[in-house]
């Protein structure tokens, strides 16, 4: 039977940028398809699996802020929508 990997140091899901938090969770998502892992492992796994996903989830959500731009609703007031840049 093939020894088991050492758990990685997590690093606080606050600090992950998007692209490191999808690739750990990329790396849960294959370690829990293997099917190797006791019960108590694969529910940490998947736990953190979950705020990995919340995370990326997040980063995405800001950086499609990032892209849209607040704009004049004909009744008065704001809405914001997709980001157009000016065609010139």
């Amino acid at each position: 039977m093939p020894a088991k990997a050492k758990p990685k140091p997590t690093a606080a899901l606050d600090t992950l940028s998007f692209e490191d938090a999808f690739a750990e969770l990329e790396e849960i998502v294959r370690q829990l398809e293997d099917g190797s892992l006791t019960l108590d492992e694969a529910l940490a796994l998947f736990e953190r699996g979950q705020a990995l996903s919340a995370r990326c989830q997040q980063l995405l959500d800001t950086a499609d802020l990032k892209v849209q731009q607040l704009a004049p609703r004909p009744g008065g007031g704001y809405q914001l929508q997709p980001f157009a840049p000016d065609e010139r």
